[in-house]
This record gives structure tokens, sequence and C-alpha cells, in this order.
């Protein structure tokens, strides 16, 4: 009888013992599937959607004239004309640096031509694009010569800031011109600057 007892009391704590075990191990598995879960979770959740750095963009621009690599030049957007001589390889020694204006800001597609000094003393100096102008200079995209400003006038092909003041003065003393052809009495304007300029330019509104 004694010895049943023992057996009885020994069957029971190895019962209790392992359905201890089992409990524990089951709430260790449903912590883990828990666990799990909320890590999928939070991944599907804060997964991080690719996006476009703003300002990553970058332009093509043609650098030409007296620089020493002219070429096609990619550049970021937002970049100075000083940027892009710089990437052509700089000015050669006989370019008009003061005849440009490096600070001006790219847009894709343009035309940097920085001239020589002998073009600008000639007259024959260009710039790549035309630049930017006022509604009161241009009408249908030419350049009014009489309410053009100084700035305006110097977009013209060999017209330079001398020039454009002699513009400038004649038109203040003379009330304006009549017709292009009248720009040749201005100092310094012969035919050939004319003929250059002819049809980039008007003098009244729609012309």
């Amino acid at each position: 009888m004694l010895l049943t007892l023992v057996l009885s009391c020994f069957t029971g704590c190895r019962k209790e013992t392992n359905d201890s075990l089992e409990s524990l191990s089951l709430e260790e598995s449903r912590t883990e599937e828990k666990r799990t879960g909320e890590v999928q979770g939070q991944v599907v959740i804060n997964e991080p959607e690719e996006t476009k750095e703003e300002g990553s963009e970058s332009i093509f621009v043609y650098m030409c004239g007296a620089v020493q690599i002219p070429g096609v030049y990619e550049i970021d957007n937002g970049a100075r004309v000083y940027e892009a001589i710089a990437l052509a390889g700089g000015m050669r020694e006989d370019a008009a640096e003061a005849y440009v204006n490096q600070a001006k800001v790219l847009s894709d597609g343009e035309q940097i031509y920085i001239p020589t000094e002998e073009e600008v003393r000639q007259g024959n100096a260009e710039i790549f694009p035309e630049g930017d102008k006022s509604a009161g200079g241009t009408d249908n995209g030419k350049v009014n010569i009489n309410t053009a400003s100084e700035e305006e006038l110097t977009t013209l092909t060999g017209i330079g800031n001398t020039r454009a003041k002699s513009i400038v003065e004649y038109r203040e003393t003379n009330g304006g011109f009549q017709t292009i052809e009248d720009l040749m009495k201005v100092d310094g304007i012969k035919e050939g600057v004319f003929e250059k300029i002819k049809d980039s330019i008007t003098v009244n509104t729609g012309s």
C-alpha cells in the first residue's frame, strides 16, 4: 500500500511537470509567432518608397568660342556660366572675359559663346543665347531699337556696351528710329553690322 502511494505521487508529479513544460513551450511558441508577425507587419508598413531627390537633375550646355575645350557638357541644374567655363577648361588667353556675364544661371540646351578681344574690337562678338529681354524692349521676339535698354541691345550680334549706349543717345536726341535702316546713322554701326542684325530688330510693335 505504501509502495502504491509512492508510485501514485511520483506519477502525478511527473504528469504535472510535463503539463507545465508543454504549457511553457506553447506560450513561447505563441510569443515567437506574435513577435514575428509584428516584425513582418512593421516591415510592410514602414517599407520606404523610392523617391527622386529634388534638384538632382542635370542639364546640357554647349560651350564654344574662346574656351580651352569646346563641346557639350553635362552640369547640375541651376549652375552658372562660370561653372560651365571651368568644365570647358577655362577661357583662352585671348578671351574677352569681361564681355561675358559669368554669373548668369544656365538653362538646358543653352549655347554659351565666349568671344575674343579681337572680335569685340571689330564689333563681331556674338552672344549665345541672346539673353533675357523685358516686354518693353522686344516685339515678337525681335529687339525694338526704339525701346530696348542698353543691356537688351547688347544681346544683338556686334553690339557691345559702347554701341548700345550710342543707340540710346541717338534715339533720345533724334526722337527715335523711323526705320531699322536708320540704325546705320549711329556712329560705329555700318552696313556689315546692320546686315547681321537686321532680321533681329524692329522699330514698331508687330513690325
